[in-house]
């Protein structure tokens, strides 16, 4: 049987603070585009947590949210970040005798007599696991040097140290570098994102962290969000040596996916690391933010180019088999309807590609040969499509990997209606590809002698591209 309801997450993440109510809210998609589907919220610890709403109903397709909330506690609870002791199970049942819709039906009490009153043969079970992440008991697992407490915490709440204020990581700094276990707690909060005035133990821990590590002077400064660093390291680093790895393989630009610094990303492979490097274990860094759930790195490293289609070595799966396994529904949809996009315009389906585009799919989605949706539309002469395109984003200019721009294209597809319109909307009509050709000396060698005279009348120069030039001269 399908099943009724999506949750938000599968495990509730409650930031535990001592002697007060602790909240968090959950939220339920209907997955039956027809009937409601009532809801039921019990839990192994009623003694402990309250949840407001205790049951409902939820519209097709539509959403419902209830709140746990945690009593004030007088100790720590004596397991964390999991807690094998509490549980959450939400009870779902179709329910279209409910559908009228009454304030009556609709009320959570009612809801729960309807539950209790007889079985319902279609009546799914939602388990939620409990864990107790934040500060406070990131701060007591330092200080009583639970290293595994430590990095659970952080694998929960990934930018947890990271919004901490100087005086904050100071403090939690201080209390690690007192431990048994210091350099190991020490590095686990560093490569976390612990931001501190460091002192000089933390410098001898962090050059034997990185020793450890094989990291580069700009892997650390990757690490760090350092970008005035990178940019002078860049500067006096050879082209291969951005891409220079560590001991599991992982190039600079891995670290800056993983951490979600968008401007180091950016700033590296503009400066020409390679976007599809991969580390040993075959994962990209492309693969890596999909993992993380990182939408805005997604975004961007697709723009510049990544390939959403390399598989892992150790599974073999994509970026967006990855994100999909997780649960990461908003860079699935980043990641499928990119290519969709590109689909579409390849094949001019105009409504579908409308319907993709007013839903906010990128127009910047690129496969392994760079090339982009309005691309695709131009080498098929899908000059409605190009005109779409243009109007929602697509950069008249973009290349290919070979330095071909969507004009390009669109005369090698010998359509000079489809040249018009992207000549009418800006195009450069002397682009030049990688080769150095031009949209002219394309069609003059594929013998298009109406685009010819066409790009003749808009400004073509007539002149064969150098590089082009000496090749021919050479075979002559």
């Amino acid at each position: 049987m399908e099943r009724l309801v999506e949750v938000s997450d599968q495990e509730l993440r409650i930031d535990f603070v001592l002697g007060c109510k602790c909240r968090v809210n959950v939220r339920l998609r209907s997955l039956s585009a027809t009937t409601p589907i009532a809801f039921k919220v019990q839990t192994s610890s009623p003694h402990k947590f309250l949840v407001n709403s205790p049951s409902g109903l939820i519209p097709p397709l539509s959403y419902a949210t209830f709140q746990v909330i945690l009593k004030p506690q007088s100790q720590l609870p004596p397991n964390f970040p999991r807690s094998p002791s509490d549980r959450f199970l939400i009870k779902t049942a179709l329910a279209p005798d409910l559908s009228h819709n009454s304030s009556e039906s609709t009320h959570p009490e009612f809801i729960n007599s309807w539950f209790n009153s007889s079985p319902h043969e279609s009546t799914q079970d939602l388990k939620l696991k409990v864990a107790f992440v934040g500060p406070f008991l990131l701060r007591h697992a330092v200080a009583s040097g639970d290293i595994d407490a430590v990095r659970n915490i952080i694998k929960r709440q990934r930018n947890i140290v990271a919004e901490f204020s100087t005086r904050e990581a100071e403090s939690l700094l201080q209390v690690a570098t007192k431990s048994d276990n210091s350099d190991e707690m020490v590095n686990l909060l560093v490569e976390a994102g612990l931001k501190a005035d460091t002192p000089a133990r933390l410098d001898d821990v962090r050059e034997s962290r990185w020793d450890s590590k094989g990291w580069t002077d700009l892997h650390v400064a990757v690490a760090f969000d350092r970008t005035d660093e990178i940019l002078r390291l860049i500067e006096v680093t050879e082209h291969g040596s951005l891409d220079c790895r560590d001991k599991e393989g992982r190039t600079a630009l891995h670290l800056a996916a993983s951490k979600g610094h968008e401007r180091c990303a950016r700033m590296l492979v503009d400066a020409g690391a390679d976007v599809d490097a991969r580390s040993k274990d075959g994962r990209t860094a492309l693969y890596r933010a999909a993992a993380n759930g990182d939408r805005r790195m997604v975004e961007m490293l697709m723009e510049l180019g990544a390939d959403p289609t390399i598989a892992s070595m150790d599974r073999g799966r994509s970026a967006v088999d990855v994100a999909r396994d997780k649960g990461h529904k908003e860079v699935v949809e980043i990641l499928e309807w990119g290519e969709a996009v590109l689909n579409a315009a390849r094949r001019g389906e105009l409504k579908h590609l409308e319907s993709l585009l007013e839903k906010d799919a990128s127009v910047k989605y690129r496969d392994q040969y760079g090339l982009t949706a309005l691309h695709a539309a131009a080498i098929k002469g899908h000059k409605d499509a190009v005109m779409m395109l243009v109007e929602f984003g697509s950069d008249i200019e973009w290349q290919d990997t070979e330095g071909h721009t969507p004009l390009h294209l669109a005369v090698e597809g010998g359509s000079i209606e489809t040249v018009e319109v992207l000549i009418d909307r800006g195009a450069n009509v002397n682009a030049k590809t990688k080769m150095g050709a031009t949209p002219l000396y394309l069609a003059r060698a594929m013998g298009y002698d109406d685009i010819s005279q066409f790009l003749l009348e808009k400004g073509a120069s007539s002149s064969v591209p150098s590089p082009l030039s000496s090749s021919l001269s050479s075979m002559l």
